[in-house]
């Protein structure tokens, strides 16, 4: 099998996705097949190889793109169609399921049509903080609405600190506040039709946000998650629920927060999620004896079935 691992891309996860590239072209060479890594860019903006050049080159031939790209164009759906034009095989989400995971609204409202527990939220513009008190109150969060890795994201403790959190979400497009859920964080991959043991994420700050997961000794680990059964068999029904109503594919991981009193609220569906060999979902995967070399090669061989 001939892998092509695209990886770098040009949100502001590029540094993530290099990493995770270099993983998983390195598992794919321990496990005896050829990888070839490809850092891209779409807009030129950084020295990388153009997309245009890529989809039109003898990388073409090989069996199955495996996507590294975190955020924007390479994540929302944008490369995907690209893909589908192309008749490429890839991993991952398509077009569709791709751009409403990372629309943190519609997914929300996806979820909420399909029972699935999540945080009170609602958009919000500019100049609408007595609109956040009223509707959502304090504490809360205010995020990008498509943004990956808590990029842009602030917890808002006190009146005087919506408007400095808005802004700064406000910088990656369009603004979702959240009631904010004291408790636990708690993570379940997904590979094909199979939900993995809950991971829980102990880090170092109030959030696990982007300096937690990808500074190291920023976070801890419980793997699996220590839950009674029904809890964890019940957090593995909404992950695998969430990830089908958006038309998730091959493998992806949905976020949770627990409160204080063990009910859980689905936060995400992240379609390409980390993928260093400490990431959660290979960290999810050796805790189903499947190790890294083994998780990339399944995800890589639903693509090349699907062709």
């Amino acid at each position: 099998m001939r892998v092509v691992v695209l990886m770098g891309g040009d949100s502001p996860e590029r540094e993530v996705s290099l990493a995770s590239g270099a993983a998983v072209a390195e598992a794919f060479r321990e496990g005896g097949y050829e990888a070839s890594p490809v850092d891209v860019t779409f807009t030129g903006r950084f020295p990388a190889r153009p997309i245009w050049d890529v989809l039109n080159s003898e990388l073409l031939e090989a069996d199955v793109w495996f996507l590294c790209l975190h955020g924007g164009f390479g994540e929302n759906g944008g490369l995907q169609a690209l893909l589908e034009e192309k008749g490429v095989p890839y991993t991952g989400s398509g077009p569709l399921a791709s751009m409403l995971a990372m629309d943190k609204w519609m997914s929300k409202k996806l979820f909420m049509s399909e029972g699935i527990p999540v945080p009170d939220g609602m958009l919000v513009g500019p100049g609408e903080d007595g609109r956040i008190l009223e509707e959502i109150g304090l504490p809360c969060v205010v995020k990008p609405r498509s943004q990956g890795s808590t990029v842009g994201l602030s917890v808002v403790r006190c009146e005087g600190e919506i408007k400095k959190g808005m802004e700064f979400a406000g910088a990656y497009g369009d603004v979702l506040a959240e009631r904010f859920i004291t408790g636990r964080d708690l993570t379940v991959a997904i590979l094909g039709e199979e939900a993995l043991p809950a991971v829980e994420v102990h880090p170092k700050h109030e959030v696990y946000d982007y300096t937690c997961k990808y500074t190291p000794g920023m976070s801890e680990y419980t793997v699996p998650a220590e839950l009674p059964e029904e809890t964890a068999d019940a957090l593995k029904e909404h992950a695998l629920k969430a990830f089908k109503v958006l038309g998730c594919r091959d493998f992806g991981r949905v976020d949770f927060r627990m409160d204080t009193e063990g009910g859980t609220y689905c936060l995400e569906v992240n379609t390409l999620p980390g993928m260093t060999s400490t990431s959660l979902v290979p960290k999810a995967a050796r805790a189903a004896g499947i190790s890294f070399p083994e998780l990339v090669e399944r995800i890589a061989r639903m693509a090349v079935e699907r062709r």
